[in-house]
């Protein structure tokens, strides 16, 4: 939590999932907008449904008829009040590593919303940002793509193959290496448990 601290951003500490879901709720004003990334972490949280009622604006991704919509609600949600997100690894220095297919959550994470806000368990710490890297390919690039099914080589071996398929999972990469740049922007919720993958 301090190296976080020193790098810029807000940590918060939450003992459980539950106490997570709290603390989102009470940094997102009433009637904020709210775009989301594409999330396991997220997803388990339930929250989605809240952001879904009268109160807030949600750029409801996973709620769009088609994916021209869904596209289009991904980039309008670039600039809203507030992206909620996860990492797929931070690091002991302060990194925060994170790879997609389409590139709307790394992008959203680095400019656009005024406010970002990572929620992290510690399944998902590591020690460099070297081992951020092999994470995602040994583990959570495989299970991403089994997940939502994209027609990759890792959905059926379960291994990266470093393929190069339209639906490839992992085209977009970025390395956080501070909050510095972006004064009081970035808060990250470290969840004391297994979250996500």
């Amino acid at each position: 939590m301090e190296t976080l601290r020193q790098k810029n951003y807000i940590p918060i500490y939450a003992e459980n999932s539950k106490e997570a879901r709290e603390v989102i709720l009470n940094l997102i004003p009433l009637n904020s907008s709210i775009a989301l990334g594409g999330s396991v972490t997220i997803n388990e949280l339930d929250i989605i449904d809240t952001f879904r009622s009268d109160k807030y604006y949600l750029f409801d991704r996973y709620n769009q008829p088609d994916w021209s919509s869904t596209l289009k609600c991904m980039r309008d949600g670039m600039l809203a009040d507030y992206f909620l997100t996860s990492t797929n690894a931070i690091s002991k220095n302060g990194e925060l590593i994170q790879t997609d297919s389409g590139g709307n959550r790394v992008s959203s994470l680095l400019w656009g919303p005024k406010n970002v806000i990572i929620v992290c368990g510690i399944n998902k710490l590591v020690n460099t940002w070297q081992d951020g890297m092999k994470r995602i390919k040994d583990f959570v690039g495989p299970l991403n793509s089994k997940r939502i099914n994209h027609k990759t080589p890792c959905n059926i071996s379960g291994v990266c193959e470093d393929c190069v398929t339209k639906q490839r999972i992992c085209n977009f990469t970025s390395i956080v290496r501070s909050g510095k740049r972006m004064e009081n922007s970035i808060t990250i919720i470290i969840i004391n448990e297994e979250v996500g993958y």
